[in-house]
């Protein structure tokens, strides 16, 4: 492209012979001393042009080198640390935390060298899934597959927790115990004994059964059996104080309240199986003779805690649980109730049941029955349901399933 095409693009009228003025000697003169000054405005504007073309370029190749620096920076976002790490540092991970949330976590912390490294680590791994909330202590710069071993690795917990569920009993407390914090029977025995140790209340005469808090104990560091026990046995003191039960009658409330937890098979049951105990132990004229009749009862004394107790069983009244037999509460509580079933019991929902069954022990649906004769046809139901299955009925020492009739 020649000058003048450019100049013609960008508007400026170029020397036309066509468009000059007529011929004549002081007209030539013009013309040439015109033709300079324009040639000269080109030369400027030509110069102007060329430097705004060569800043463009440079503005472009500047732009161009931001483009690729920035994905090279991009790039390495998603670098990956090699190795084991160094250092250490503390990280907590929180209930219910996420793959990505942890990925942040670490990345803050400088575990992994970005998010995406331990989250393309975690989803390869298919124990990722087990990973637990709390506190660890891991190394840094880290790869992404060493941070996800590293938090599936029990030695890297900085701390330790024990989950204790509602209607455990104290052998299973126990079993819990000895297996997160490795200690033997006789550590968790010798603090089920320290009744001062762990503030074991006179109402409990000596035994710990029922007292034991369910819930999550996080374990610090050198912390001793006995203080997790206290831990425990405070814990039920503060949940009975809140509920406003006299502290005569705590340990009544516990045995009622284990019951209710054990036999009631949902939540939803609770006020109900609560009110059945109140009037059972308390309406002289239902004919029940202040007998709970209770399969749960007898089959704590018999050491298993599901199923249904055999007629033979039922019949044995040398087992001081065996409420079909002997009137009155069991001589203490059959596990360790949660705070709903000790609520349903400071609070019964009110009725005239007498009588109630858990007529499918795999869902725990229950029937409530006012008369004898309601719960005799209501019983049928549980028979069938153990004609069919006989595995479930006879129970186990080993499920904690609540599942007995009343």
């Amino acid at each position: 492209m020649s000058q003048d095409d450019l100049f013609e693009q960008i508007g400026i009228i170029s020397d036309d012979p066509l468009t000059a003025e007529p011929p004549s000697r002081r007209g030539k003169a013009r013309r040439e001393k015109a033709r300079k000054k324009r040639r000269f405005r080109r030369h400027v504007l030509t110069v102007l042009i060329l430097s705004v073309a060569v800043a463009g370029a440079g503005a472009g190749a500047y732009w161009g080198y931001g483009v690729l620096h920035g994905v090279r920076e991009q790039q390495s976002t998603v670098a990956d640390y090699s190795g084991e790490g160094e250092g250490s540092v503390i990280v907590e991970i929180p209930q219910s935390a996420t793959g990505a949330i942890i990925a942040d976590l670490l990345y803050k912390n400088d575990v992994v060298a970005s998010p995406k490294a331990f989250i393309d680590a975690f989803n390869a791994n298919s124990e990722s899934a087990n990973i637990q909330p709390g506190t660890y202590t891991l190394k840094q710069r880290m790869s992404g597959a060493s941070a996800v071993a590293a938090l599936l690795d029990p030695a890297s917990r900085a701390d330790h927790s024990l989950t204790i569920p509602e209607g455990f009993t104290k052998d299973q407390v126990k079993e819990k115990i000895m297996s997160v914090m490795q200690v033997s029977a006789e550590d968790v025995d010798a603090a089920y004994k320290d009744l001062k140790g762990i503030g074991l209340p006179e109402a409990a005469k000596g035994d710990v059964e029922g007292w034991l808090a369910p819930g999550t104990y996080g374990l610090k560091e050198g912390e001793t059996v006995t203080q997790v026990v206290a831990r425990m046995v405070s814990a039920t003191m503060a949940r009975l104080q809140k509920l406003g039960f006299d502290p005569a009658g705590y340990e009544d409330a516990l045995i009622k309240a284990s019951i209710v937890e054990r036999e009631a098979g949902s939540q939803q049951n609770f006020g109900k199986v609560a009110r059945v105990v109140e009037n059972r132990l308390t309406k002289q004229e239902s004919g029940t003779g202040g007998r709970l009749e209770m399969d749960s009862t007898i089959l704590y004394g018999l050491g298993r805690t599901g199923g249904v107790p055999s007629k033979e069983e039922v019949d044995d009244a040398s087992n001081p649980y065996n409420t079909y037999r002997n009137a009155g509460l069991p001589p203490t509580p059959i596990g360790s109730p949660g705070e709903a079933a000790l609520k349903a019991v400071a609070s019964p929902e009110p009725g005239d049941w007498l009588y109630f069954v858990t007529v499918d022990l795999n869902t725990g649906k229950t029937l409530f029955a006012k008369t004898k004769e309601e719960q005799d046809e209501n019983t049928k139901k549980l028979t069938a349901f153990c004609q069919a299955h006989p595995d479930v009925c006879n129970g186990s020492s080993a499920t904690a399933t609540p599942t007995p009739a009343g």
